[in-house]
């Protein structure tokens, strides 16, 4: 087993490996930019050092620092996480040449995979079904175009050196395709140093599903069955549960088989996501695999029983799987929340602050992976998310409503949260129902916001009206002829009954 481990990276995941290392019996280093020096990972860690100023480029991305804070702590392996270096090849292989055990996969399934056109050349030629476009870089707008011509519309631009959304966009007619590809291409090489793009047909409203896996050193790859991730903003994901409402058994097993097929072909070890999209005819496309662990991977430790943060420690250590396909088995239903510092009431709009009031929720099936504490300054600086609710159950419904329950129970002040999104998800009819897609804050939350805003707009005019009743009521002159000044001209009960009218009573 691993000796000491340093993480490579902040937040709420810092603390998930650092929890997973202290039950194996490993040692900890964290590392925390000048901003971060108060952070709960740095508390919990054995061993802390800083390692930059607040941007990530100075301190989470820069390599030099983080190898070096290895090197004065005595680590013997780096974890990294997800985000920031964690898929980045040059990383894995600083390491390895540091001398030190990369947990993950090594550095050339990462660059097979780091390419998602060769990712989904591996997958065609595997015989994995691959949505329609382009196998090779799309040079410039007119072969775009001309694509674009021949697959119809709406198509996808892609970061073919990418993921998370960035540099992804939606083409809906060829008078959007100029000026979506240029925006595109901008954002692809601002997040990833690479603005080669690629283009393939769009699904309509699709399901995104994916598969996780584990594969060892010694040539086995397991499936621990599928997530479904489809409901997202900005192409990114907010709410994930297993199993997939829309998976039977026979889809779970040709997704399973399909993931394991994409990991071999890779030489991948370590855990990893196969990410699929699921069209409303039940076929199946691969979009692409993330070498790493995902935000989401709670989920599948809940319905499995399997801690997929220690086995990539037991992986990394060169220790083979205890269990085959045949020992995988889904028992009940969970459902992660993810709470970012976010406006959903306008877009989504980062926001930071100081978390003033928390309260976080417990009980029968429910955890919360998190970062916060009391007091605690949410910068500018990285990925807005605080911490991930995630609810258990016998079944779905169950699952939900012990998230509803948690999320009625979940206090943070100081900062806006996604709290309210996640609370209307987990009463709104569609996805009660399972009737999901990526289409699903378009389709459910924005007109519930428009609602809200027109009843919001009728109160303020009942009440504008309620107000200019009574203004006018205290300069109607007075009858001293009439018992309590009581104006001749109005009845007190006639009058009474306007202003109740008035605020719906």
């Amino acid at each position: 087993m691993l000796k000491k481990v340093l993480i490579a990276n902040r937040g709420e995941i810092a603390v998930r490996v650092i929890r997973a290392c202290r039950e194996l019996g490993i040692a900890t280093v964290a590392v925390f930019s000048e901003v971060d020096r108060g952070a709960l990972h740095v508390r919990l860690a054995d061993e802390a050092y800083c390692i930059g100023p607040a941007p990530a480029s100075e301190s989470y991305l820069n390599i030099t620092s983080i190898l070096d804070a290895a090197r004065r702590s005595g680590a013997d392996a780096v974890h990294p996480g997800y985000g920031f270096l964690s898929e980045q090849p040059r990383f894995s292989r600083a390491c390895l040449d540091a001398g030190l055990i990369f947990v993950g996969p090594g550095p050339e399934a990462q660059e097979r995979l780091g390419d998602k056109l060769a990712a989904r050349r591996a997958a065609a030629a595997a015989r994995v079904p691959i949505a329609p476009g382009a196998l090779e870089p799309v040079p410039d707008v007119m072969a775009a175009q001309r694509l674009a011509a021949e697959l119809g519309y709406p198509v996808m631009l892609k970061a073919a050196g990418g993921g998370g959304g960035k540099g992804m966009r939606l083409v809906h007619s060829p008078d959007e395709l100029p000026l979506v590809w240029h925006t595109a291409q901008g954002e692809a090489r601002s997040a990833f140093g690479d603005p080669t793009l690629y283009l393939e047909k769009a699904i309509p409203e699709p399901r995104h599903v994916e598969v996780q896996i584990l594969a060892d050193l010694h040539g086995r790859v397991v499936a621990l069955g599928e997530r479904e991730c489809s409901v997202q903003r900005r192409h990114q994901k907010v709410i994930e549960e297993a199993p997939s409402p829309a998976v039977t058994p026979e889809l779970r097993r040709a997704l399973c088989e399909a993931a394991v097929t994409v990991a071999r072909l890779a030489g991948y070890t370590s855990a990893g996501t196969v990410e699929f999209l699921l069209d409303s005819t039940g076929h199946f496309y691969f979009l692409e695999m993330n070498a790493r662990l995902q935000v989401e991977h709670p989920v599948t430790e809940l319905v499995t029983g399997i801690d997929i943060v220690k086995w990539q420690l037991r992986i990394a250590a060169g220790e083979p799987l205890s269990f085959r396909q045949e020992d995988v088995m889904m028992r009940g239903a969970a459902i992660e929340a993810r709470i970012y510092a976010e406006d959903p009431l306008n877009g989504f709009v980062p926001s930071t602050g100081t978390i003033e009031a928390l309260r976080e929720p417990a009980g029968p099936g429910v955890r919360v992976d998190s970062a916060c504490y009391l007091g605690m300054e949410v910068p500018v600086y990285y990925d807005p998310l605080l911490a991930k609710l995630i609810c258990w159950g016998e079944d779905r419904a169950e699952a939900l409503a012990r998230l509803r329950r948690a999320l009625d129970e979940y206090l943070i002040a100081g900062v806006d949260t996604t709290l309210p999104f996640h609370r209307f998800a987990v009463r709104n009819e569609a996805f009660l129902a399972g009737q999901l897609s990526t289409a699903f804050v378009e389709r459910e939350w924005l007109p519930y916001l428009e609602q809200r805003a027109r009843a919001a707009d009728r109160q303020a005019a009942q009440l504008a009206a309620v107000g200019a009743v009574l203004a006018a009521r205290r300069r109607t002159p007075v009858s001293s002829g009439m018992p309590n000044g009581v104006p001749q001209t109005s009845s007190r009960w006639k009058l009474a009954g306007r202003i109740e009218a008035l605020e719906g009573r």
